[in-house]
């Protein structure tokens, strides 16, 4: 059954170290906005406290959970074991978006393994760590990552990426403006 916790327990964070992909949900306070979820992989989040976690997010087709941080700060992460003992872990929390020309950006980067297409790092201070069974949860067998996204962003260069966000990263599917959108009309982009 289901367990909570305000912090993270050694075990939780061993756990965490272990899986290859998380899942970051988020909403506008909208009931007419689209509720996100978001799947993430390659070795990119990092533990920093009981109570924070951070991880590099890179570009994509969207921009959703950085406009709903903007809008409102609530982000979940869930964690669930495709292998070994069933488990599924959630961590409720308030995110920040961090983008590459903000000084706190200098002191989490180096925490992470450089990945093409790095567009901002999201962190989430949580208060509630909740475990639950994961009893109905697939085992599945980990093969490998996926190297397209990184292909993709080597071969469109640092200019192209920058005119992608432009395209599509500055708003939401709701029209919510992202931080990077609100960041680059201040460049005058």
């Amino acid at each position: 059954m289901g367990k909570q916790f305000a912090a993270l327990l050694p075990e939780h964070e061993e756990f965490i170290s272990r899986q290859r992909l998380f899942f970051v949900g988020s909403a506008p306070l909208s009931s007419e906005g689209h509720v996100n979820l978001s799947p993430k992989g390659y070795d990119s989040l990092r533990v920093l406290s009981a109570n924070r976690v951070a991880y590099l997010d890179l570009t994509g087709s969207g921009n959703e959970t950085s406009a709903h941080i903007r809008e409102n700060g609530r982000v979940t992460i869930m964690f669930c074991a495709f292998e070994g003992p069933p488990n599924i872990l959630r961590l409720y929390g308030r995110g920040t978006v961090i983008l590459p020309d903000s000084p706190d950006w200098d002191a989490l980067y180096p925490l992470f393994e450089p990945l093409p297409g790095a567009r901002q790092i999201i962190c989430i201070d949580f208060d509630k760590v909740q475990t639950s069974c994961g009893y109905a949860i697939p085992y599945m067998a980990y093969t490998g990552e996926r190297d397209t996204l990184q292909r993709w962003s080597v071969q469109k260069g640092e200019d192209e990426l920058k005119k992608y966000r432009q395209e599509k990263n500055t708003r939401s599917i709701d029209d919510l403006p992202t931080p990077l959108g609100e960041a680059m009309r201040e460049e005058g982009q």
